[in-house]
């Protein structure tokens, strides 16, 4: 009995070894997903996850991609990550209706393997001046450096030359089933799964030497971007980053009109930081960002100078179009929606004007402290004698002077003040 508790202990052991040495020998692969514009913040987001994978030894990055374009420094950043890359990077067009377009066909180009799922395109990669418009030679200049730049990337990969000339030169596009065809990607996969059984077995070339692949049945680890990235790539959107800015302009208005309220001031410093980093990524029109300040020191003007409503007016038509004018591209998506303009213009005027209105009310009330605050207050005569005596006005008993003797409880009203003395006349 005690020989036979000794072996049934031993397999056990060796049962609970082997399936840690199954479970460490399992090959694993990261996924990361990338959505909306590509901009500075993909380069971090994509940057660390290679470093990851090739860290934790996975098989492979899968990049799941859905993107309308992007900054053309960006997507040369992240294909320099990608080239440099030890570990295959395999790009996944995905979930259905995604598409890779402008600077999404540059980087699924420079990955090792391109993957598109079913009801997906890719194309459209002409290049476009993100900074306003551009001359004619310049154009030709630019778009002749990106196709120099995806023909390298098409010739290292093995993929289609001349399909990538005419995304660039013409904006061309083309379904997920076409581009297999022309061998622009390298499968259609419905979902990671399949994706991972048709790439096993491939040999990709990376920094260090060639590798073979050995995905089929891969456990998938799906790596999150981070809580800081998510928030930055939200304020990076050209909308959100243009209502933090007016926030900000808003927030230190009413901070600086009314010194110590300091939540308006803190959110409106926050607000405006977190703007001016968003503009890093976006091509800012500064002349449009100068009307926006010129908007609010116009509405401040408005509150000392009697203009009768022309400096607000002038402020409204100086936020109108600085707003208009704030972001200087030809690129929809880089743009801040007409949709979000409106509304945002409409608020921060309307805002200015209550705030000019209560406070051009404020200068008309009466004073109601100090000596100038108790001329034209009612009281009555205490005792009085020779033209002098004690009054009661206001709650408190105040020396006076009148011009006779007034009896006791007769009705007056304070017409001057001098010093501590009070000048009354009989109602």
């Amino acid at each position: 009995m005690k020989y036979f508790k000794a072996i049934i202990i031993l397999y056990a052991g060796l049962f609970l070894l082997r399936t840690a040495i199954s479970a460490e020998e399992t090959p694993h692969v990261n996924v990361v997903t990338i959505t909306g514009a590509i901009g500075p913040i993909t380069i971090r987001v994509i940057g660390n996850a290679i470093k990851a994978a090739e860290k934790d030894g996975a098989q492979a990055l899968i990049i799941q991609l859905d993107t309308p374009g992007g900054l053309s420094e960006s997507t040369w950043d992240i294909n320099r990550e990608i080239l440099a890359s030890n570990v295959p990077v395999v790009m996944y067009i995905a979930p259905p209706g995604s598409r890779a377009g402008s600077a999404g066909v540059y980087i699924t180009y420079a990955c090792h393997i391109a993957v598109m799922a079913p009801q997906t395109y890719i194309g459209s990669a002409h290049p476009v001046g993100i900074g306003g418009q551009i001359d004619s030679i310049m154009g030709e200049k630019v778009t002749n450096d990106a196709v120099a730049k995806i023909k390298t990337l098409a010739n290292k990969r093995g993929r289609n030359i001349e399909w990538a000339e005419k995304a660039v030169r013409e904006s061309a596009s083309i379904t997920e089933y076409e581009a297999l065809e022309m061998n622009v990607i390298n499968y259609v996969a419905k979902d990671i799964d399949e994706l991972l059984e048709k790439i096993d077995g491939d040999t990709v070339e990376v920094v260090s030497g060639k590798v073979v692949l050995n995905t089929k049945g891969a456990k998938v680890n799906t790596k999150d971007i981070g809580f800081t990235n998510k928030i930055l790539n939200v304020i990076s959107n050209p909308n959100i980053a243009y209502i933090l800015l007016t926030l900000g302009m808003m927030g230190l208005y009413f901070e600086f009109s009314n010194p110590g309220a300091i939540f308006p001031g803190v959110i409106g410093g926050i607000c405006l930081i977190m703007a001016f980093f968003a503009m890093q990524t976006l091509p800012i029109n500064y002349a449009g960002l100068a009307l926006m300040i010129l908007a609010v020191i116009l509405f401040i003007l408005e509150l000392k100078v009697v203009s009768h409503g022309l400096l607000a007016i002038g402020g409204t038509i100086s936020l109108l179009l600085g707003s208009l004018m704030l972001i200087d591209s030809d690129v929809p998506y880089l743009r801040v929606s007409l949709s979000v303009i409106i509304p945002t213009v409409i608020v921060t005027v309307a805002f200015f004007l209550f705030a000019i209105y209560f406070a051009l009310k404020a200068q008309k009330r009466k004073v109601v402290t100090g000596e100038a605050g108790i001329v034209g207050e009612r009281g009555e005569v205490k005792d009085m004698k020779n033209g002098k005596g004690m009054v009661y006005v206001h709650g408190e008993y105040w020396k006076a002077e009148a011009p006779e003797d007034y009896p006791p409880g007769t009705p007056v009203k304070v017409v001057k003040v001098d010093g501590m003395i009070l000048k009354v006349e009989k109602i």
